[in-house]
């Protein structure tokens, strides 16, 4: 189990590295468009936590492997493989303007394609199930727990301003207003 438990790791972070690697490329698309940063003082906040989640994820399987043999919980990655599929899912269908941080580009329709036609945040969706299913993956559950809940704390301020700055930008209710947050259902308005 430790060679899988590696494995996952390993290719979970190389995957968010190269994620920051397509940020900073559609970073500089979106401002050589014209387009601006938003919220930019709590970014620094998302990427702390985000690097003390694998800490916390590989900290608390060793010490838990020093006296107990690492496990595999079978339903939690059933859960958090299909996640990885409506990250990139999301990923594609914002296209150049997919990123870590929050940017404005005036003059452009909110994207409504791909997963955005359902709902609101599926990308922020991927990441609540992430911090909770790949701990539970390998038992880690303190890790789990913890960092489900700073994560939605996190979030709740990060979605404020975004929604804040799109609305501005492009009267993003009117776009998005029906759609729910994470799950699929039709608000009513009025």
């Amino acid at each position: 189990m430790v060679i899988v438990f590696i494995m996952v790791i390993a290719m979970v972070i190389c995957q968010r590295c190269a994620e920051l690697l397509v940020a900073k490329r559609n970073t500089r698309y979106i401002k050589d468009a014209g387009g601006y940063e938003v919220a930019a003082e709590h970014y620094k906040w998302i990427v702390s936590l985000h690097v003390s989640f694998f800490l916390s994820l590989i900290g608390e399987v060793s010490l838990r492997a020093s006296t107990v043999p690492i496990s595999f919980y079978f339903w939690p990655f059933l859960v958090f493989c299909p996640a990885q599929l409506l990250r990139i899912w999301s990923m594609r269908s914002l296209g150049r303007f997919w990123n870590t941080r929050i940017f404005v580009l005036a003059g452009k329709q909110p994207i409504v394609c791909g997963p955005y036609r359902f709902i609101r945040h599926p990308n922020y969706l991927v990441v609540l199930l992430e911090v909770g299913m790949l701990p539970l993956t390998f038992g880690a559950w303190k890790t789990a727990l913890f960092f489900t809940v700073a994560k939605i704390m996190i979030l709740k301020v990060r979605i404020a301003a975004e929604e804040q700055a799109l609305q501005k930008a492009y009267q993003y209710e009117a776009w998005m207003g029906e759609k729910g947050r994470f799950v699929p259902v039709r608000k009513q308005r009025g």
